[in-house]
């Protein structure tokens, strides 16, 4: 049997990465569920473009500030200690606002893991 107890503080950021986000899929050696905190500074957002995945249900837990999430459907405000869900083939953007007063500390989780994001372009 395998466990691992990790703080995801004590985990190195992500390079080239738009805002403060750590792996805790790598650093756990998870196959089959993506996991990594995110911290978005105001002006910031989670996801590198706007997009999507063919098969990755993903999900955002709000652990502080509130996120705000771009869809087709209009935009998403979801508040400390809720959750957004994108399931497949759902466009969305999770970010922080200019505007924001504080920064956003999101939980993601997704599976499949290596469900590559696609881009998606709202003028098309």
């Amino acid at each position: 049997m395998a466990y691992h107890h990790l703080d995801p503080e004590d985990l190195p950021e992500t390079e080239d990465y738009p805002c403060d986000r750590r792996g805790i899929s790598d650093a756990a050696e998870l196959h089959a569920l993506h996991a990594a905190t995110y911290e978005m500074a105001p002006g910031e957002q989670l996801p590198r473009s706007y997009h999507y995945h063919e098969r990755r249900e993903e999900l955002f837990y709000v652990r502080s500030g509130t996120l705000h999430v771009e869809t087709p459907d209009g935009e998403f405000v979801v508040p400390e200690e809720e959750v957004f869900v994108a399931e497949p083939e759902s466009p969305h953007r999770a970010f922080n606002p200019e505007d924001a007063e504080e920064s956003v500390k999101v939980l993601g989780v997704g599976a499949p893991k290596t469900d590559i994001a696609l881009p998606y372009d709202p003028a098309e």
